[in-house]
């Protein structure tokens, strides 16, 4: 969690607040996408994260894929900005929040995937059509949003 959210935190506790944020959908030359198994929920997630103050989104999205997954990515494409009601999320501490998202197609990268061990434990690619049930319920609209994707920035 960066200092920002901190200090939010401190001031609204658990409350919904709004948290700009990034997601990267990740694939292999085989058309697999990269998923994160998160350590703090049995679930599977994109690799995500929050925006930093003074950072931009492509920054963002870097440095979390980084982060998480010890890529270094190469090329990113905005696909989407996923916002409004579906994307409310609760955090297993109670704090809760509305994502409003720039999800990103990541086609080239290098290095080799490993986990961060603090946010995620495993990384795995899958392929689209045998998807874990158990996904981030946030992260849902965006892969299956994927599916119809043909270049034209998507505001679902």
């Amino acid at each position: 969690m960066n200092d920002y959210i901190k200090t939010m935190r401190q001031l609204i506790g658990s409350r919904p607040m709004l948290l700009p944020g990034v997601r990267a959908l990740i694939f292999n030359p085989q058309g697999e996408i990269l998923l994160l198994r998160r350590l703090d929920m049995p679930r599977w997630c994109l690799p995500s994260g929050s925006v930093e103050l003074g950072e931009t989104a492509l920054d963002a999205l870097k440095r979390e894929v980084a982060e998480e997954t010890s890529l270094v990515v190469l090329k990113a494409e905005p696909m989407g900005l996923y916002s409004g009601p579906t994307q409310r999320f609760t955090y297993p501490n109670g704090d809760e929040i509305y994502c409003f998202s720039i999800a990103f197609v990541v086609r080239q990268w290098e290095g080799e995937p490993r986990p961060d061990g603090i946010e995620g434990s495993e990384l795995r690619f899958f392929a689209m059509s045998q998807l874990p049930d158990d996904l981030v319920a946030t992260h849902k609209p965006t892969i299956e949003d994927y599916a119809h994707y043909r270049g034209t920035f998507l505001l679902p």
